[in-house]
């Protein structure tokens, strides 16, 4: 089916499209960019099919590179703002073919057909063209109708298109994470059906869908899918243990319930993916934790935390994460559970929690305990007592006013007065810090180092006197900066 609509297509893709056809070639944009475009979404990215080969395209294009067997060439824009136009991906019209091992086909073979090459690609709603010059759609599967019901269909038979390329399987559930769309019931069997061949994956592929579907809007539908259609069992077989296992009675759901909906809250704050998967892992120790308690006569969880920590190393260890992810998820799981009664902690137990989890987690760690409190059904993020601690973090991590933030030091000044140390070397560095207190511009090596020489003159009582006065506005500075703290937090 061939219809005529008109789109707004940035310069470097008309680009591409136009010096193809004024070649001698077909040229098309097709796939997830034409799907976005009939959805009224901006594509993350550009990709243009044609019957040219990678021969026939390299030598039209100043800068563009074919690094691959599978017939794509990119075409490189240099200076543009818009990340996803920096490279659009030409690829030769292609033909189906055998696929070994769930994910690549045994060859390519390039057609000049274009409908060949669109009856190959796994969903409806990605097997539509687009030939920018004469405003046509190509959709020989009826693309279109399901983008407006929003249904998510296979492209031909499902079960042959998922036991080609398994990753289709997690695909299909991000674009349903990601568009809001349903799943066909025939393409829900075959994915129920085929959802084994996953283990023939490799790892980082599926830890980036998986990223995906994080960052999707809607995390917790999917992955409740990604369950049923028997999915997560092969890829993350530990968060289904938390299925049907009650907590105890502060929580309103059972575990899996709790941690879907902690990662929803951090979604809905649109907190970043670390906070995402700390808040999907964060109590995912608990199966494996949980004793019956007759004392009280409920559910305990002793150590979660520690148990959960390490299968969230163990699990993020599997799938290929970056080592400083691994390391920043781990201390967010592991830590998550500090105390935070803040009429029975002190400062010092602030300071070991910072030491535990780093300053640049410290705030991540925040927003974890925030989607576990409305993970637990409780309706409030950000309780009196909960502010109190954040005001009690910013008081550790505001730089103490003191005669460190001084250009000059103690070492400095035995060396530059020739003296020993002893109480004058303080009395001057404190009177230096009043001044500097006053006025911020004299905090210079130059003009510390003057007028310590000056000040070395005096005697002691004179400058104890003004180091005493520079103490005082030390307090006075340190008191004005926590009452502006608790101020922020509303706990005066």
């Amino acid at each position: 089916m061939a219809t005529k609509q008109d789109f707004s297509i940035p310069k470097e893709v008309s680009h591409v499209t136009e010096t193809l056809e004024n070649a001698g070639f077909e040229a098309y944009l097709v796939g997830g960019c034409v799907r976005d475009l009939l959805h009224k979404k901006k594509p993350k990215d550009w990709d243009v099919t044609t019957n040219a080969t990678p021969e026939q395209i390299l030598p039209l294009f100043e800068h563009a590179f074919y690094e691959n067997d599978f017939g794509t060439v990119g075409i490189v824009n240099g200076g543009v703002e818009d990340k996803t136009l920096e490279v659009v991906e030409v690829t030769t019209y292609r033909l189906e073919a055998e696929y070994l091992n769930s994910r690549h086909p045994s060859a390519v073979t390039f057609s000049h057909i274009l409908e060949d090459d669109l009856k190959r690609r796994d969903f409806t709603v990605n097997a539509i063209a687009l030939n920018i010059s004469q405003k046509k759609i190509v959709d020989p599967f009826n693309g279109q109708a399901d983008i407006l019901e929003k249904i998510l269909r296979a492209v031909g038979d499902p079960l042959d298109r998922f036991k080609e390329d398994a990753l289709r399987i997690l695909r299909a559930i991000r674009f349903m994470a990601e568009l809001h769309f349903t799943i066909e019931a025939s393409t829900k069997i075959a994915i129920s059906k085929a959802a084994g061949s996953l283990k023939n994956i490799a790892k980082e592929r599926i830890r980036d869908e998986f990223i995906c579907i994080l960052q999707s809007d809607n995390p917790m539908h999917a992955l409740i899918a990604a369950h049923e259609l028997g999915i997560l069992q092969h890829i993350l077989p530990a968060f289904e243990e938390g299925i049907g296992i009650d907590q105890n009675q502060a929580h309103k759901y059972d575990v899996w319930e709790h941690n879907l909906r902690s990662l929803q809250h951090a979604v809905e704050k649109k907190w970043d993916v670390n906070i995402r998967l700390a808040a999907l892992f964060h109590d995912i120790g608990k199966p494996k934790a949980r004793r019956w308690s007759e004392e009280k006569k409920d559910w305990t969880f002793h150590g979660h935390e520690v148990v959960g920590a390490r299968m969230t190393e163990s699990i993020l260890t599997d799938l290929k994460f970056p080592k400083k992810t691994i390391e920043d998820i781990t201390k967010l799981v592991r830590w998550h559970m500090f105390f935070s009664d803040t009429e029975k902690i002190t400062l010092s137990a602030v300071r070991r929690l910072l030491r535990n989890v780093g300053e640049e987690n410290v705030w991540k760690l925040m927003d974890l305990r925030a989607c576990d409190r409305i993970g637990t059904g409780r309706p409030k993020e950000n309780p009196y007592r909960f502010r109190k601690y954040k005001a009690m973090i910013e008081e550790v991590l505001a730089d103490p006013i003191n005669v460190s933030m001084l250009k000059i030091n103690g070492n400095d000044l035995i060396k530059l007065l020739q003296t020993e140390p002893g109480p004058k070397l303080g009395h001057i560095l404190h009177a230096l810090l009043e001044e500097v207190l006053e006025h911020p511009s004299k905090n210079t090596k130059e003009y510390l180092e003057k007028r310590s020489m000056e000040l070395d003159i005096l005697d002691i009582k004179a400058l104890k006197e003004l180091g005493d006065e520079g103490k005082r506005k030390k307090e006075e500075e340190e008191q004005k900066s926590i009452q502006n703290i608790r101020r922020k937090y509303w706990v005066d």
